[in-house]
């Protein structure tokens, strides 16, 4: 590969490219399935179209993704970013199902109404740049990591919340352990390109030894059929209901925050800066996602954050790993059996990798958070605990905020942006705002410095 071109866009060889691109598919696999299968059960839909529902889904991950890892004019901040249905509109989505007015059209109603609302804000939300300094960046990307090491502590317990059976199981837990250990020994001892996958093997081994304990089959991709078309509207015209709309514009407020603060991690691990207008065609391919999802029946899309960690754990910087990973899915989406074989994939085997990968994105935030400068403002001190204090809350303590109104919910219970909102309010109080001259030097500044660390 040529030395004159950027890391981000260089274009690893075929087999190469194609193994890292299962990797970043496997990883954000579960996550990408569970809200369709979530509201569908919610739904009480028939088994057919559940699986209608997860098919649209992939097929949507597919677009979303070449669109933000391709870049289509105004649109795609050409990271390594893999797209998928956003866990933040779970709630208002369940709210709109029990509604018998509303139900699955209301649902992709106000996915289009609030994608279209996305791709209109995104450059006024982009403008909000210079309130991210590397005080704050590195505080939110911190809380990300430690957010979602829940999620991969789960994963390795054997399901989603400890009241499922066989939570927390000695097999769940040993082959999770067996993953993270397989891992661990191949970075160290590996090289080039099987370092770069040692994800991928681990997974791969997982599923060996799950099938072998009788913890794995294949009954499900036996049944799928070779081929299904994902047509717009299959469920019927969607309902187009005011106040539907702006709840899920509002969730996708939230969204957009949370991007922001990926994006920029992902600009920090891949050497690239991020400027306003990358930070705006990133912002905007989240409302085009929503806005596709709406259309071919499934639901708001955001920038999925294990995969920020996965380009962490691995190295590899390429955006085309991930355009290959957004084809995967697109095939996935439209040939049942390939979602079926991603589906068999048990959860605990992903778990395993999943401490490594979160943990990665919460070892990003520390970081850059070493490169601010303590030493002569130790107000920066008080901004990192405050902040990361409020982020544990929803964490420790979910109860904490349920006597407040249920709208504020999407806020309140996402410790990211508790992070986001009192770095941004607490640095603007101790330090003020600075130029986006400023804010864009302190940034390199920070980065040089936790690089000499």
């Amino acid at each position: 590969m040529s030395d004159a071109v950027a890391p981000v866009d260089q274009v690893p060889p075929a087999p190469k490219l194609l193994a890292l691109g299962l990797q970043h598919v496997l990883v954000m696999y579960a996550g990408a399935v569970a809200v369709p299968l979530i509201i569908g059960r919610a739904l009480r839909l028939p088994p057919e179209q559940v699986a209608l529902l997860v098919n649209a889904d992939l097929f949507a991950c597919g677009i979303a993704t070449l669109i933000q890892s391709l870049g289509i004019g105004p649109f795609g901040i050409r990271l390594p970013v893999m797209m998928g249905v956003t866990f933040a509109a779970v709630g208002p989505m369940l709210a709109m199902a029990g509604n018998p007015e509303l139900g699955l059209l209301g649902i992709f109603g106000s996915c289009i109404g609030a994608g279209i609302f996305t791709i209109l804000v995104a450059p006024f939300v982009s403008r909000l740049l210079p309130l991210f300094p590397p005080i704050v960046t590195g505080a939110v990307i911190l809380m990300i990591g430690i957010s979602l090491m829940r999620v991969g502590v789960n994963w390795a317990a054997g399901a989603p919340v400890s009241s499922i059976p066989g939570y927390g199981a000695p097999l769940n837990l040993g082959v999770a352990a067996a993953v993270l250990v397989l891992i661990l020994v191949i970075t160290k001892y590996a090289s080039g390109f099987f370092a770069n996958i040692a994800v991928l093997i681990g997974i791969v081994a997982g599923c060996g030894l799950a099938y072998a304990l009788g913890k794995m089959g294949f009954a499900k991709v036996e049944s799928a059929p070779w081929f299904g078309l994902i047509m717009p509207f299959q469920f019927g015209m969607p309902k187009f209901d005011f106040v539907a709309i702006v709840t899920m514009s509002v969730v996708m407020i939230v969204v957009m925050i949370e991007s922001a603060g990926m994006f920029l991690a992902l600009g920090d691990m891949t050497g690239k800066k991020i400027t306003r207008d990358d930070m705006t065609r990133g912002l905007r391919t989240d409302g085009i996602g929503t806005l596709v999802g709406g259309i071919f029946n499934t639901f708001p899309y955001t920038s999925f954050s294990q995969n920020v960690g996965l380009v962490g754990v691995t190295g590899v910087r390429s955006r085309w790993v991930t355009v290959a990973g957004g084809a995967m899915l697109l095939a996935m989406g439209l040939v049942p059996k390939l979602g079926a074989l991603m589906e068999s994939v048990p959860v605990f085997v992903l778990g395993g990798a999943g401490i490594v990968m979160f943990g990665m994105v919460a070892a990003t935030g520390i970081r850059i958070l070493a490169g601010v400068d303590y030493k002569t403002n130790r107000n920066n001190l008080f901004i990192v605990a405050i902040s990361v204090g409020f982020g544990m809350i929803p964490l420790v303590a979910p109860d904490f905020f349920k006597e407040l109104p249920k709208s504020l919910s999407p806020i309140l219970h996402s410790g990211i942006l508790l992070t986001a909102f009192s770095a941004v309010l607490l640095n603007l109080f101790f330090n003020g705002v600075k130029s986006a001259e400023e804010a864009a030097a302190e940034v390199q500044a920070a980065a040089a410095k936790s690089e000499a660390h």
